[in-house]
């Protein structure tokens, strides 16, 4: 199968996906987006959300948050706090990510985010093709952050939050630069990271961690 195929598949279940949420809308049901922000980076916790919005007050500009500039991913973080029916956070620790691996603990802060909405959902609609385990119907979009409106709304809700945290950490440990990465394996915070060694908040299952810990 050639890129080209792969991406007009992508294209044609992102499009589906979209006529699926509009008439879950449509037909009053309620439909809840979740996603995370987190995955990659070898320090501090996976962070999700989940937003079920209200049809009544639409909320414009919604797609996924790494798309968007920081002043842009504030306001909407307000709005959709604001103009949602309902929202929620959830996350995974670091250590939880070393005892169960990235993929689990993501899907588990997904499950978090949902739980904390004390709101029974019609439909879920995650990001990606992993499913978390909810008491509902469940319907997966790979990057359906950048299609379905829900799903936006909560990758702009976990990045603003998890980022908030990052320049909080930057504060606690300002030799890291944390506020710069973010937490992800760039160039600087590897050199960092070799030159200080890791801190408690570094994931000590992922590798360039691992391999300085094993030293």
């Amino acid at each position: 199968m050639t890129k080209h195929t792969d991406s007009a598949n992508v294209a044609a279940q992102q499009h589906e996906a979209l006529v699926f949420f509009q008439q879950q809308v449509a037909a009053g049901r309620r439909v809840v987006g979740l996603d995370e922000v987190g995955r990659g980076p070898l320090l501090g916790p996976v962070v999700a959300a989940a937003v079920m919005l209200d049809p009544a007050r639409p909320i414009q500009g919604l797609s996924d948050s790494k798309k968007l500039s920081e002043k842009r991913r504030d306001a909407l973080d307000r709005e959709i706090r604001e103009n949602a029916f309902a929202w929620a956070l959830g996350r995974a620790e670091v250590e939880e990510i070393d005892a169960l691996n990235i993929l689990q603990a993501s899907l588990l802060a997904m499950q978090r985010a949902y739980l904390a909405l004390k709101i029974d959902a019609d439909v879920a609609m995650v990001d990606g093709n992993c499913r978390p385990d909810l008491a509902c119907q469940i319907r997966t979009v790979v990057k359906g952050d950048l299609i379905i409106p829900a799903i936006s709304a909560a990758s702009i809700l976990a990045k603003v939050a998890r980022d908030a945290e990052m320049r909080e950490l930057d504060q606690q440990y300002p030799a890291y630069a944390i506020a710069q990465h973010k937490g992800y394996p760039t160039q600087l915070h590897r050199d960092l990271l070799e030159k200080y060694g890791p801190l408690p908040i570094h994931r000590r299952s992922f590798g360039p961690v691992k391999k300085l810990l094993d030293e």
